[in-house]
């Protein structure tokens, strides 16, 4: 991942909606949810929702597929952990696995 995508991603994040959107997404994992599930489970007005479904798909972190009159969002796992490898690849003076411990927090075990 590049800065500039990186950067794209961060900015999508930059709501509270959104941020709300995507981790339910993440939280369906790869069967996603159509529009209006995503609306009823936070709460909000198809046409705000719809503004934000936008928003994040065109930063590439929600896949959209058709199916019927529905259309059904999928979190993008990959550039997920893209940005996270982004995010951490330089860890401990570039040697990250010296930064994760097995709860899968980033703690650095090498670094002064």
């Amino acid at each position: 991942m590049d800065q500039p995508t990186a950067i794209t991603v961060f900015e999508s994040l930059a709501s509270s909606v959104r941020l709300d959107v995507f981790r339910l997404l993440v939280k369906q994992g790869p069967q996603g949810l159509v529009a209006g599930e995503i609306a009823a489970a936070l709460d909000l007005p198809a046409t705000n929702l719809s503004f934000h479904l936008k928003a994040l798909t065109q930063s590439g972190l929600l896949a959209v597929t058709q199916e019927g009159r529905f259309q059904r969002y999928r979190a993008n796992m990959a550039l997920m952990s893209d940005l996270i490898g982004y995010l951490t690849d330089e860890c401990c003076g570039g040697h990250p696995e010296a930064c994760l411990r097995p709860n899968a927090i980033p703690v650095c075990t090498e670094c002064p």
